[in-house]
């Protein structure tokens, strides 16, 4: 009897036989895996569509912010002696003439010299201040009556006054003063210095120059008033100005201007976000070289969705504004139109000319009435319907995409389950196959040990 030929098994089977078999089983699942894939990728392509739609009215939000649409910039003629910051919503663009004669400052006091700061004891006592609230009193006591214990002492008051200890070289052997000052400027706040009344110090100490509290003095267009601080919010509208020095008799023209780089900025800013929207429409319809094969379309080309949103961009921009209390009537006027490319080119140079010119106009046209005209409105109102979570072409089109992804991943799961009870059924069936074949071998090497001839 011809003997079983074995081969790893019994049977002569591969060992990997299941794993074979199982293989060619699952191609129909992959076959779904790879279109879920192609359905994974036009969803994020759909995603990164909506992001660069809703970039758009992003965008062109910052033209109907709270600051308004005009925005305006600050000009000194030296900052260093008046500067400003301006609040665009409510400054009046003109020229102004400042005069910076005397600056606000503070009452301060400063002590004659000690040899050190830390070391030597003025005595036990208190200091009176004549202040706006009335007499202030600090008690120093002698455990701590240095020029920095003093100072902390006068600091942990709470009298409105401020101490510091200073060092000045113009007293080799006693450089260290004790400076006192209010905490604001201008006549309201005068602080007196009186005379310091301390007892059993290693050396007397005593105010030795002081300075009164003064109000600042500016002239306006020639008229001088006076002011409690060095910055003011009434001189120029909309402006806060800063006195930073005092120069008498010598005028700083200050202006308020339109920003026109900050608005041009802003609508710039739109085209970009409208361009980029474009653009990957654009590219998504454009034919594409793909790994060997012949060109073909982006995954989304040719899509309705596409040709929907590219009309619904396009009508913003060529449509007229109707209902807006201004002599514009399209965005073309502000040099924004299309070029052959199909995308927007802006024109600074005209939209600053017309801005000039005109900018309640422009102003009037972009915002209209903030809910049914003006242009604004409008695109916000057609990005709004492709956007709409019920009803919106994109999110119709992701809905759609989430539903096939959705039905093939329950299809994939019903297989999987399938196969794996395949699986099972078939390691039984070669297993009782292996078993089988076992005994067949070992009866067969028993017959032919009975065969062999006995010596």
């Amino acid at each position: 009897m011809a003997g079983f030929r074995i081969t790893g098994m019994a049977s002569g089977l591969p060992p990997n036989i299941v794993e074979q078999l199982m293989e060619a089983e699952r191609i129909p699942v992959k076959q779904m895996e790879v279109g879920r894939a192609k359905q994974e990728d036009k969803l994020k392509l759909v995603q990164d569509l909506e992001t660069k739609v809703n970039d758009i009215t992003k965008n062109l939000g910052e033209l109907t912010s709270t600051s308004g649409f005009v925005d305006k910039k600050f000009l000194s003629g030296d900052p260093n002696i008046v500067d400003g910051q301006v609040d665009p919503g409510s400054a009046i663009p003109g020229d102004y003439a400042i005069e910076v004669v005397q600056l606000a400052q503070k009452p301060a006091a400063m002590s004659n010299g000690f040899p050190d700061k830390d070391q030597t004891q003025i005595g036990v006592g208190y200091i009176k201040f004549e202040t706006p609230e009335g007499t202030k009193e600090v008690y120093i006591n002698g455990s701590n009556s240095t020029l920095d214990g003093v100072m902390k002492q006068i600091n942990a008051a709470n009298v409105g006054l401020k101490a510091q200890v200073v060092e000045d070289r113009k007293d080799q052997e006693n450089p260290f003063k004790l400076l006192v000052s209010g905490l604001s400027t201008g006549n309201d706040s005068q602080v007196t210095f009186p005379k310091i009344y301390l007892l059993d110090g290693d050396q007397d100490m005593y105010f030795e120059e002081s300075r009164k509290a003064q109000n600042a003095k500016v002239k306006v267009d020639g008229f001088e008033i006076e002011l409690p601080d060095n910055k003011s919010t009434d001189l120029v509208p909309g402006v806060t100005l800063d006195f930073k020095s005092a120069a008498p008799g010598r005028e700083i023209r200050l202006s308020v201007k339109e920003n026109l780089e900050v608005i041009s900025g802003k609508i710039k800013s739109f085209v970009d976000s409208y361009n980029a929207a474009l653009e990957f429409i654009q590219k998504q319809n454009k034919l594409q070289a793909g790994n060997g094969k012949n060109p073909a379309l982006g995954p989304l080309g040719g899509d309705g969705m596409l040709r929907s949103i590219e009309n619904s961009l396009r009508r913003v921009i060529l449509n007229p504004q109707m209902g807006v209390e201004s002599p514009i009537r399209r965005v073309g006027e502000l040099g924004i139109e299309f070029n052959r490319n199909g995308t927007l080119n802006f024109s600074q140079d005209k939209f600053n000319k017309v801005l000039q010119a005109n900018p309640k106009a422009v102003a009037a046209f972009l915002r209209g009435d903030g809910f049914n005209t003006g242009f604004v409105s409008t695109v916000k109102r057609e990005i709004g319907n492709l956007v709409n979570g019920q009803f919106g072409t994109i999110s119709n089109r992701k809905r759609g995409l989430e539903d096939r992804i959705k039905q093939v991943n329950n299809r994939i799961e019903t297989k999987e389950r399938q196969l794996e009870r395949k699986e099972d059924s078939l390691r039984r069936k070669f297993a009782d196959l292996e078993q089988k074949m076992s005994a067949l071998n070992a009866q067969q090497a028993k017959f032919a040990a009975m065969s062999q001839p006995q010596g």
